[in-house]
C-alpha cells in the first residue's frame, strides 16, 4: 500500500505551504502546515516563530507565547521570538515584560544588522507609553481617593466640633451665639478644606504642564535627544547622557507623544 502523501512532503515544504497561506491570511491553516513542519523536524525555531505569528494574527497570545519561548530555547538569540513574545505581553498588558523583550529585540536586531523597519522600535514606543498610562492612571486614582478620604475626614472633624461648640452654647445669651455662628464661617476647617484643595489643584496644574529640561534637547531641533551622537573624543561623556536620557524617557511616559 502506497503511504499518505503527507508522510512524503518534507518540513521545509510544509513551511513554504505555510508561508503562502499565511500571505493570503488564511492563519489558522497556515499554523496548522507549521504544526506539521515541527512534526517532521522539531529542532528548527523558525517554525515555531512561524507558527507564533499565526497565533498573534489569531490573537490567540497563550499559544504564542509557548510558542517563542520554545523558539528561544533553540535559539535565544531570535530576534523575532523577543519581538513577537514582546507583542503578546502587550496585548495582554504585561508593560514590564512586554517592555523587556522588546527591548533585548531592539538591541540583538541592532547586534545583528537586521532591518525591521520600525516595527520593534514603534511596538516598544507603544509598550513604555501604555506602561505610562497605566501607572499615571492608578497614580490618579489614588490621588482622587486621598482627597475624597481628607475632605470627609475634615468635614468629620467640623461638624463634630461645631455640635460639641453648639452643646457649650446653650443657655448662653443671643449675642454671643451670633458670634458663635459668625465665626464657624473662617474656621480652620474651612482654611483647611481651602489649603487642601489648592494643593490637588498644584499637583494637577504640574501634571498638565510637563516640560523636558533643556539640557536634554538638541541644539538644533530642540526636541529630546533619543541618540546623542557619540565621537570618539566625547564617548564617555555622551554614553552617560544616553543613561540620563533613557533614565528620563522611563520615568516620564508621556514624551512619547512629544
Amino acid at each position: 500500500m502506497a503511504g499518505s502523501p503527507e508522510k512524503s512532503v518534507s518540513a521545509q515544504e510544509w513551511k513554504e505551504q505555510g508561508n503562502r497561506l499565511f500571505l493570503s491570511r488564511k492563519y489558522q491553516e497556515s499554523a496548522a502546515c507549521y504544526s506539521k513542519a515541527i512534526k517532521r523536524n522539531p529542532s528548527v525555531s523558525v517554525y515555531y516563530t512561524n507558527r507564533a505569528l499565526c497565533h498573534v494574527k489569531l490573537q490567540q497570545h497563550d499559544k504564542a507565547l509557548a510558542d517563542c519561548k520554545q523558539a528561544l530555547e533553540l535559539d535565544p538569540q531570535s530576534v523575532k521570538a523577543l519581538f513577537f513574545l514582546g507583542q503578546c505581553h502587550l496585548e495582554m498588558e504585561n508593560y514590564d515584560e512586554a517592555i523587556g523583550n522588546l527591548q533585548r529585540a531592539y538591541n540583538l536586531a541592532k547586534e545583528q544588522r537586521l532591518n525591521f523597519g520600525d516595527d520593534i522600535p514603534s511596538a516598544l514606543r507603544i509598550a513604555k507609553k501604555k506602561r505610562w498610562n497605566s501607572i499615571e492612571e492608578k497614580r490618579i486614582n489614588q490621588e482622587n481617593e486621598l482627597h475624597a478620604y481628607l475632605t470627609k475626614l475634615i468635614l468629620a472633624e467640623k461638624k463634630r466640633e461645631l455640635d460639641d461648640s453648639r452643646e457649650e452654647q446653650d443657655g448662653k445669651s443671643e449675642e454671643c451665639r451670633s458670634r458663635h455662628d459668625l465665626t464657624k464661617f473662617q474656621s480652620k476647617h474651612d482654611k483647611q478644606l481651602s489649603d487642601m484643595e489648592e494643593l490637588f489643584s498644584q499637583l494637577d496644574e504640574k501634571r498638565k504642564k510637563r516640560e523636558i529640561p533643556d539640557y536634554l534637547c538638541g541644539k538644533i531641533s530642540f526636541e529630546l535627544m533619543r541618540e546623542p551622537c557619540i565621537t570618539p573624543n566625547q564617548l564617555i561623556p555622551n554614553l552617560a547622557m544616553k543613561e540620563v536620557i533613557d533614565a528620563f524617557i522611563m520615568e516620564n511616559g508621556w514624551v512619547e507623544d512629544y
